[in-house]
């Protein structure tokens, strides 16, 4: 009896490790994820969530985006441009799908290859506009990692987006193919050439 009460027990712990630990689409294990950018370290939530839905709970409190999980970020990206307003469940299924596109085609975690691509796309200067006696002079200022994240999650849902317009692939492959590009730091990808561009400007503003 002795024993088969601790096998229970051993069993027990288990199954609390397993509901500790889920699995980003009962698939991929976000814990083994690497960050090499210590500025955006900070920033990019990789917290295990059974469901990547956090109900809009910090849409109202100041820089609370951090405390939101990086899938439900992109999903939310995708869902700010106009053909995926407000459509969450589709905007879901098609990073799902983009996922499993990624992990077919490289072998590697998708969260892995989806963090490479936001190091390699996430711009390190911009350029504002400084008013003096009524002339707009541009100038460069460096940007928050905060804002880094955020530049580079919507400009990877727009690259998917615009890449389905004239196009026989869907948008879970277009976002598949974006993520690999901008993840290999491709001048091909929509995202990196954006980030280039952004400091191109940046660079002649100083």
């Amino acid at each position: 009896m002795a024993e088969e009460v601790e096998d229970n027990s051993h069993k027990e712990e288990e199954v609390f490790d397993v509901l500790e630990m889920p699995l980003l689409f009962d698939k991929y294990d976000m814990s083994e994820v690497e960050i090499r950018d210590p500025g955006l370290k900070r920033y990019i939530n990789l917290k295990p969530e059974l469901v990547p839905h956090s109900s809009g709970s910090q849409s109202n409190k100041r820089f609370c985006k951090e405390e939101v999980s990086l899938i439900e970020r992109l999903i939310n990206s995708l869902m700010r441009t106009r053909k995926y307003t407000g459509k969450k469940t589709k905007a879901y299924n098609v990073l799902k799908d983009a996922f499993d596109d990624i992990h077919k085609r490289t072998g590697k975690n998708p969260v892995q290859i989806l963090v490479q691509a936001i190091e390699n796309s996430a711009p390190r200067e911009e350029t504002t506009q400084i008013t003096y006696g009524g002339i707009s002079v541009p100038k460069s200022v460096d940007v928050s990692p905060y804002r880094r994240l955020s530049l580079a999650l919507g400009n990877n849902a727009k690259a998917a987006v615009k890449a389905t317009y004239k196009s026989n692939k869907g948008i879970a492959a277009c976002l598949a193919e974006e993520l690999i590009k901008a993840s290999k730091g491709d001048r091909n990808s929509f995202a990196v050439a954006r980030k280039d561009e952004m400091e191109r400007m940046a660079q002649s503003a100083r």
